[in-house]
């Protein structure tokens, strides 16, 4: 065997886990320092922050006595409060002699109320992250802002282009443009020729140039885990023809995935590059990919993973705090409902039980997010911190939800499950954990 071969797939091996791991502790820090911080304005003392399990790689106990640890184990996290009698919180731990202030800082001992809140702050972390990464990304990126005007030519094979920089868009091939609310329908309409003519303002003066059509066949994403990202397809690559057959416009593209029904298309790219670029020619099939619809449900797809744009990079403004903030909610919002939305298909049968993955899927994804730059990577982190904090919330004992089902019952009957109900509800709830875990598991390992 040559090892020396081995080096690439190996590089690539130790970067997929990395991310996971980086991804991973980002997010389980979060959640468990909402656990940690909410109960300590709540008076609950924390004996144990812990990121990873196994084996302390670092500890320093602060000022109030608790223990801040890195385990080797990066796959989770723990906070045990006083009282705990294990990680988990479940069982109260045999502390005889206690008085009263004492016991109040004990996880048993504190009000329900502040049990309650303690243990919904970690989830409610993660939803937080997600909101404040999704406006941050927004913030530094704008948004398109009108009149539409041309900040930025994306590169394309060498042709006619005579559109500059700082051009407003007056119209295309004499149909007035909209503001960029309607330009996707608008475009739609147009011609479909390779070459339009665009009207601009160029300062003070009113032009008629020429310049390719609006939306050219131009890789502006590539999708982890997809037929593109497994042909190392990249953002910036030009599909010039497909099955030999030439191509300009991004439509064209979808229309022949589609036509193509899942049959192996053979693509030829033009790649940036010094001169006149480089062409490559890949070869991939598209797969059936399960979409959220506007309606709540799903559609059905041929896909191979990329997403397209505008010939130029549009001119963006800064959004104002609130309106970042607002689009990092509705951005965490529909993850939530497509999440449920997406499980309650699967298990009606509608849609494929493959949209489900595991560590293995979601660290491959963390890699292929990663490799695409930074900005992609922590957008990852925020859909993943999202995931994460609906799955707690789920009302199986172990997780969060169950533990505020706990909450809820005694609430009602004004005292806790007893310690006999809570030890059989732990190990349904952990059969249950264990056979989702497999199940995703599964779907790593034979789904496409």
């Amino acid at each position: 065997m040559d090892l020396i071969s081995l080096i690439p797939s190996f590089g690539g091996f130790l970067y997929t886990v990395g991310a996971f791991v980086v991804a991973l502790s980002v997010i389980v820090a979060v959640h468990e320092y909402g656990h940690y911080i909410v109960g300590r304005w709540s008076g609950i003392h924390a004996e144990v922050f812990s990121l990873g399990f196994g084996p302390v790689l670092f500890s320093r106990r602060d000022r109030r006595g608790t223990l801040w640890q890195v385990a080797l184990l990066p796959l989770g996290g723990y906070v045990k409060f006083a009282g705990d009698a294990n990680a988990a919180s479940v069982g109260e731990a045999d502390t005889p002699g206690l008085d009263a202030q004492e016991r109040r800082r004990t996880m048993h001992g504190a009000p329900l109320w502040a049990r309650a809140a303690t243990v919904a702050a970690g989830p409610v972390f993660n939803f937080i992250l997600s909101i404040v990464v999704f406006s941050a990304v927004m913030m530094i990126r704008g948004v398109p802002s009108d009149p539409l005007t041309v900040d930025d030519i994306i590169a394309l094979p060498p042709q006619v282009q005579e559109l500059r920089p700082g051009d407003e868009i007056l119209s295309i091939a004499g149909r007035e443009a909209p503001d960029l609310d309607g330009f996707g329908a608008f475009v739609d309409a147009l011609p479909k020729e390779p070459v339009l003519d665009y009207e601009v303002l160029r300062g003070d003066q009113r032009v008629t140039v020429s310049a390719p059509y609006p939306m050219p066949a131009a890789v502006g994403g590539v999708t982890p885990q997809s037929a593109a990202a497994d042909v190392d397809m990249r953002i910036g690559d030009v599909i010039t023809a497909v099955d030999g057959a030439p191509i300009f416009a991004f439509d064209q593209l979808r229309e022949k995935v589609a036509a193509a029904d899942g049959a192996t298309m053979e693509l030829d790219v033009w790649r940036s590059g010094p001169g006149d670029g480089a062409r490559e020619t890949f070869v991939l099939a598209p797969r059936r990919v399960d979409l959220p619809a506007a309606d709540g449900g799903f559609e059905t797809r041929w896909l191979i993973g990329i997403t397209g744009g505008l010939l130029f990079e549009p001119r963006t403004a800064m959004p104002g705090p609130l309106e970042a903030i607002g689009y990092g909610a509705e951005q965490t919002v529909f993850i939530v409902r497509s999440s449920l939305s997406g499980l309650y298909h699967m298990a009606a049968g509608l849609i494929s039980s493959c949209n489900l993955r595991g560590p293995i899927g979601i660290a491959q994804t963390s890699g292929a997010a990663a490799s695409q730059g930074w900005i992609s990577f922590v957008w990852f982190i925020a859909v993943l911190s999202t995931a994460v904090g609906l799955l707690n919330l789920f009302p199986i004992p172990v997780l969060d939800g169950g533990h505020l089902v706990f909450h809820g019952y005694e609430a009602v009957t004004g005292r806790p499950p007893s310690e006999r109900a809570l030890n059989v509800l732990m190990a349904i709830g952990l059969a249950l954990l264990g056979t989702l875990m497999i199940f995703a598991l599964t779907n790593d390992l034979f789904c496409p």
